[in-house]
């Protein structure tokens, strides 16, 4: 969420960030919220005028009455009465804009950096870098949910019957494979000096519209019927939830915590051939991590976050690329954003693992979470990123580690969380 002042000092900057963002419906907002802060401010102003003549007429009532001149005392009381009626009527005004200038203050969407890209969506996002090489074996790779069955590890038609589409069973070394990448993943964050975290599973709706736009809320959140919580989408929304309403002290920053959960997504609309299997699910897992620091830190800690990304899965033998998001594919409280690909002998091209975010003040704002300064008062900025998110990330695993006789090789790093296997057999 932008700061007002800057809305109404910068009128066209931000009308401009709207049109980059091909968001032109949006537009008449900007001038629509500016007229509402002046009618909230003149408001306010004839409001506190009230307020304070109040204050001075009860000290006068009160000398007056010290004074035995009680008919002049009624008369200023008469006055009081007479102008509260007034008051409450501004003071239900001054609610009534707030809220509306809030609403629309919560749509307008965050100035993007100047090194974003302009672009309509994601077909118009800009490779980066590459890392590591990517090969295709001169053998035939099976579709990822047949690798999987191969080894009894995957399991559709139960899940079907028990939950229905997009959920699964994974069984067996499958299974071990992703609680094991999950667990190195915690380690390997551990050791670049995040602090370990399991944060709640289900989160209250003012966190929810701190941490995320309403149009990213509709398409992922599942809401807990009867009650003021849902169901996590990623565990940055309650890891970033952790601080609503704080003032930290500058020497407490940074905070970089890493944190795993469950993950539970709506996935709106239609699915390709390439989104069967456990490609695109409503349920998963999930190691993330987040940042929160001063202001002028976010753009060394958003090249640390996409780089441990990317060195997580070189680490496990998985060629990935990195690509700038463009302005059309950052959702609206994003700044800047760079997804991590990874590379499918399979399908021969990149399919996106992760993705970083660099968010600002923008959560900071709506969630109230500041920092004590030696100059004051001011808002944080936030960060996150994936480490990992089994079962999606398995289909990379599996394809870029898998022999011609169907054998799954395990990297070094992790078989120790795979009780020492070098390899895993089909049955």
């Amino acid at each position: 969420m932008l700061d007002l002042r800057f809305v109404r000092e910068n009128p066209e900057i931000v009308k401009q960030n709207i049109k980059n963002k091909f968001q032109e419906h949006k537009l008449p907002l900007v001038d629509e919220v500016i007229k509402l802060d002046i009618e909230s401010r003149e408001t306010k102003q004839k409001a506190d005028a009230l307020r304070a003549n109040r204050n001075t007429l009860s000290k006068q009532i009160g000398g007056l009455m010290a004074q035995g001149k009680k008919e002049e005392a009624e008369r200023l009381k008469k006055e009081v009465t007479e102008a509260a009626e007034e008051l409450a009527n501004l003071e239900a005004k001054e609610n009534e804009l707030e809220n509306e200038i809030k609403k629309i203050m919560m749509v307008i969407p965050n100035i993007i950096d100047s090194s974003v890209p302009i672009g309509k969506d994601d077909s118009e996002n800009v490779e980066v870098n590459r890392y590591g090489e990517p090969k295709v074996p001169d053998f035939e790779i099976p579709y990822h949910a047949d690798i999987m069955a191969n080894f009894n590890g995957l399991d559709l038609d139960s899940a079907r019957k028990v939950s229905g589409n997009g959920f699964y069973y994974l069984m067996g070394d499958i299974a071990r494979l992703h609680s094991a990448v999950i667990s190195y993943a915690r380690d390997f964050m551990i050791d670049r000096g995040f602090t370990y975290c399991i944060p709640p599973f289900m989160i209250r709706s003012d966190v929810v519209t701190g941490v995320m736009s309403f149009a990213e809320m509709d398409a992922m959140m599942y809401k807990i019927e009867g009650e003021d919580l849902y169901l996590i989408g990623t565990s940055e929304h309650s890891m970033i939830g952790k601080f609503i309403d704080t003032i930290l002290t500058e020497d407490s920053l940074p905070q970089t915590l890493t944190s795993y959960s469950p993950c539970f997504r709506k996935e709106k609309g239609a699915h390709g051939i390439e989104e069967r299997g456990v490609y695109r699910i409503h349920q998963f897992e999930k190691q993330e991590m987040i940042v929160v620091c001063k202001p002028e830190e976010s753009k060394i800690w958003f090249d640390k976050l996409w780089q441990n990304t990317v060195d997580f899965f070189r680490s496990l033998d998985i060629p990935v690329r990195t690509l700038e998001c463009c302005s059309g594919d950052l959702a609206d409280l994003k700044v800047k954003s760079i997804d991590i690909e990874a590379w499918s002998p399979r399908q021969k091209k990149y399919f996106e693992v992760g993705s970083c975010s660099n968010l600002g003040d923008a959560q900071a704002r709506r969630l109230k979470l500041r920092v004590e300064g030696e100059s004051g008062k001011y808002y944080a900025h936030t960060l996150n990123n994936t480490v990992v998110a089994p079962p999606r990330m398995l289909i990379a695993f599996l394809e870029n580690n898998l022999n011609e006789d169907g054998s799954v090789n395990i990297p070094l790093a992790l078989q120790p969380y795979m009780g020492g296997k070098t390899v895993i057999k089909k049955y």
